[in-house]
């Protein structure tokens, strides 16, 4: 193949989608889907949502009169630590509900999928259009469909438990989504990759407070009346050593998806009850550590939700933040909570999928005795690593996300007397 032809064209057209070039943009993934499926793309439509934070998806037509749905992942500056990319047949082979795709190609930045079209919605877009009440379906068969999934989950997970070699946990993808965001060679551990490129030496625009990253960095929270333990440096700097691959190879691997957030599931309507099928598992693996498995649907699919994570601008119209320092500690009150949807997510994974995987992984001797400092610091890395939740920086959050969005990770990250810490207590 000429060399010309192996360029990195998924990454150019995501450059081109962020600068606004949507028609270039669509030239080069017309031209990459010609490359990987032989066949000429006609016409291409780029989806622009809310969620494609490091990918782009949509529909193409191909001369063989074909349309398909793409989806390409694309971790700016990462792409020599992607390996294995697309795993969808290894899900199908343990039982998970998966739709393998037609195409896919996993070259680092030509990543990308082809998939039948479908006529189902994302589990992203039902749950918004329940929430912001533009939509008519009915959130008990939601519920119900994601209580189906956490069991079914867990029982195609429970039978590939086992402690792997270290090697074999360190190679897995989906440390791309916590440990390799967090280190950047000649930087302290916790505070390169994305937490330098978002956070350091950056000034914050809380509410009507500025701090310096120094300053922010260091402060105690206090947050609706309830004080943490942890500031955030502290906390970066714990998750390194608790999510280095090494330590997490101690506590046994599953074969999971690894990113089943609600924009990577569809919700599929065309049998007697709606049922949830992923996609995209481009984290996938089959030594993936156990604590880490679905660390991000619990966080993506309930806690950064209604709103504030993914549509910062609608968080000023929802909520209501504001922020004193007082000393060593930031005060930060506010009004966000789950809604019952996300409160019933929320239920549902504890009971189907969380409290038997860690009574299975006590049983078996693999639970360790810091497993809620481990599930928190990684929970706490989802919203911190995926976004630069700065206002101004870049990503469009805001002086009222920003404060809500650290303050929940934080609440998340670290100890304190709140619900959270209730229901996390009561899994074991």
């Amino acid at each position: 193949m000429p060399e010309s032809s192996r360029q990195p064209l998924a990454a150019e057209a995501r450059a081109l989608a962020k600068a606004g070039e949507w028609q270039q943009a669509s030239d080069k993934l017309r031209q990459l889907i010609g490359e990987v499926t032989g066949v000429n793309a006609l016409t291409l439509q780029i989806n622009r949502d809310q969620y494609s934070l490091n990918s782009l998806n949509g529909r193409v037509t191909l001369a063989d009169d074909r349309t398909l749905f793409f989806k390409y992942h694309h971790e700016e500056g990462e792409d020599h630590t992607i390996e294995e990319y697309y795993r969808a047949e290894l899900l199908r082979e343990h039982g998970f509900r998966v739709d393998v795709p037609l195409y896919a190609c996993g070259e680092p930045g030509r990543q990308i999928l082809l998939y039948r079209l479908r006529a189902d919605q994302r589990l992203a877009d039902v749950c918004r259009g329940i929430e912001l009440q533009q939509s008519a379906i009915d959130p008990q068969q939601v519920i119900a469909a994601q209580q189906r999934a956490d069991t079914e989950i867990l029982q195609h997970t429970l039978p590939t438990l086992q402690l792997g070699r270290v090697s074999d946990v360190a190679a897995e993808p989906i440390h791309q989504l916590f440990y390799h965001r967090l280190i950047t060679p000649g930087e302290q551990p916790g505070l390169g990759g994305r937490v330098k490129l978002f956070y350091v030496d950056k000034q914050f625009q809380l509410a009507d407070v500025q701090l310096s990253w120094q300053t922010l960095s260091n402060l105690q929270w206090e947050i609706n009346g309830v004080r943490y333990s942890h500031t955030l440096r502290q906390l970066f700097l714990d998750a390194a050593t608790l999510l280095a691959p090494d330590a997490l190879a101690q506590h046994g691997g599953v074969v999971a998806h690894g990113d089943a957030h609600n924009a990577n599931v569809w919700y599929e309507t065309q049998g007697s009850q709606p049922e949830l099928v992923s996609f995209d598992p481009a984290f996938a693996g089959s030594h993936i550590p156990a604590l880490l498995a679905e660390i991000k649907a619990t966080f993506h699919n309930i806690f950064a939700h209604p709103c504030w994570l993914y549509e910062p601008a609608l968080a000023a119209d929802r909520y209501q933040v504001s922020v004193t320092r007082s000393g060593d500690t930031l005060q930060v009150t506010h009004n966000w909570q789950l809604t019952e949807l996300r409160a019933a997510f929320l239920r549902s994974k504890g009971d189907r999928y969380w409290r038997p995987l860690l009574a299975e992984l006590k049983a078996r001797g693999l639970l360790p005795g810091n497993w809620q400092r481990i599930m928190r610091l990684a929970l706490f890395c989802c919203p911190t690593l995926v976004l630069d939740l700065r206002a101004g920086g870049g990503s469009g959050h805001t002086p009222v996300s920003s404060p809500l969005g650290l303050a929940l990770a934080v609440m998340l990250g670290s100890e304190g007397d709140d619900d959270f810490n209730h229901w996390l207590q009561q899994l074991v």
